[in-house]
């Protein structure tokens, strides 16, 4: 649905989890999420109310988009690497080959755009869980096992049974951002909710976790990540 002409239209996503309706921004959609049992009365009022802050919300993402470079980089830099991934557009079978020793990756360049992605995908499933497992050592608090996903909407979640979920764009973002996320999740691993406690836990190890937050909250993925981030539906 949609609120006004100056927004796209709204997906509704009902969810079993859900407690309370929560809306997302990103940069070609905006997604509202609420309990299964919500009318859509409730909706309706909610989204009405929201209209000024989701109209202002937008329009800033989009500015935040249209001021990066629309083309393919060079060049890349990871969360764990001081010196820049060299990227070599050429034909070739594998969506990728990555030569770690060189600092280099050669991307088909048929579907580029995916094939990075892919790349990224591959990396962050090498090195984030290994990251999280360094970190879970430093500051003694242990987890059960390490999910890295395309998430649409989360840095990263933590499940009663200590298993963690990371996002693989993580490593797009400078080191002191992932280990922020790492150490959130880990903290909830001893506090399973957003509690005084649980935010001077984080405090012990991240002092800086409020301006690494406003970071990711305010920061904007390469326009590259977004333009693949979902499938066209081909049933309809």
């Amino acid at each position: 649905m949609s609120i006004t002409q100056d927004l796209p239209e709204i997906q509704i996503v009902r969810h079993a989890r859900a407690k309370r309706l929560r809306l997302r921004v990103f940069a070609n959609s905006i997604r509202l999420t609420v309990p299964l049992l919500c009318s859509s009365r409730q909706i309706d009022l909610f989204l009405k109310q929201s209209e000024s802050w989701l109209v202002e919300t937008w329009q800033k993402q989009q500015i935040i988009t249209q001021e990066q470079p629309q083309n393919l980089p060079e060049e890349i830099c990871l969360f764990d690497s001081s010196v820049a991934i060299q990227i070599d557009y050429v034909e070739q079978k594998e969506a990728f080959i990555y030569f770690a020793e060189k600092h280099t990756v050669r991307i088909n360049q048929t579907q580029a755009e995916l094939n990075l992605k892919a790349f990224i995908l591959f990396y962050a499933k090498h090195k984030l869980p290994q990251y999280l497992k360094q970190l879970s050592l430093e500051c003694a608090l242990p987890f059960a096992k390490c999910n890295i996903r395309h998430a649409k909407t989360r840095w990263g979640s933590c499940n009663q049974q200590h298993d963690i979920m990371l996002n693989a764009a993580l490593v797009l973002y400078p080191q002191h951002i992932v280990r922020y996320v790492c150490i959130h999740e880990l903290a909830h691993t001893r506090y399973f909710n957003h509690s005084l406690a649980f935010w001077s836990e984080l405090e012990k190890y991240d002092g800086a976790f409020k301006a690494h937050r406003k970071f990711l909250k305010t920061s904007a993925l390469p326009y590259w990540w977004h333009n693949v981030a979902k499938k066209p539906d081909l049933s309809r």
